[in-house]
């Protein structure tokens, strides 16, 4: 119960300074340390940035349950997307399994209807760098002969490489601004975003002419 109740009090803490958290450490239960930015959470899986020698970098996804805890390093004002928490700053693990999702009262909301044979769909909404944004979506498309999804997308989809995100599933409720592509699928976490600009959404497909339906997304900024 104490673990749960640190693990709760640092997912707090990481709500009340969003802004500036850069050089994140994750720590594993095999011993491993990885430095490098937190990116999301999605249910059980985190995502993370590592960084790599020469400034490179590469994204990783690792399950909860190998993870002892995440520190993060507020020096600086760096991007994440979403939010872990910790088991503390010393050696203690964290046993807890709430890894908080819920959504900040008070934020605007924008309706939007992403069309699967649209590129991109306009949402209206211009956001910052580093600006939290939260989605809910519902709605199927249909993509192609017998191929039906919700905003989840395609269940043990193929890599892609035409597909916007290769490596991620097909017809996916995805999203952009600029030149920065980024996932959204049905996760109601929070997402930080990289980059300024006007948002877009569309789905993860590469063959648009044979899709029809769409998908009912509401932005919460």
């Amino acid at each position: 119960m104490a673990s749960t109740s640190r693990f709760t009090a640092t997912a707090a803490l990481v709500l009340s300074v969003p802004l500036t958290l850069v050089a994140d450490t994750l720590y594993l239960r095999n011993g491993s340390r990885i430095q490098g930015d937190l990116v999301a959470v999605r249910g059980g899986t985190i995502e993370f940035e590592e960084r790599r020698g020469f400034g490179g970098s590469r994204t990783i996804r690792v399950d909860r349950d190998e993870i002892d805890r995440i520190e993060f390093d507020r020096s600086g004002g760096g991007w994440g997307s979403g939010w872990g928490s910790s088991g503390g700053s010393g050696n203690g693990s964290s046993n807890g399994s709430a890894w908080d999702s819920s959504r900040p009262n008070g934020m605007r909301e924008r309706h939007v209807n992403v069309s699967a044979t649209a590129d991109w769909t306009d949402a209206g909404v211009q956001v910052r760098a580093g600006q939290t944004v939260y989605f809910e979506a519902s709605g199927q498309v249909r993509w192609g002969r017998d191929r039906r999804d919700g905003p989840e997308g395609e269940r043990n989809s193929p890599y892609n490489q035409a597909r916007p995100m290769p490596n991620r599933p097909g017809a996916a409720l995805i999203g952009r601004i600029g030149d920065d592509v980024f996932f959204i699928g049905d996760s109601r976490g929070a997402v930080r975003v990289r980059t300024g600009g006007r948002l877009h959404l569309g789905i993860n497909d590469e063959y648009l002419e044979d899709n029809s339906g769409s998908f009912r997304v509401t932005v919460f900024y």
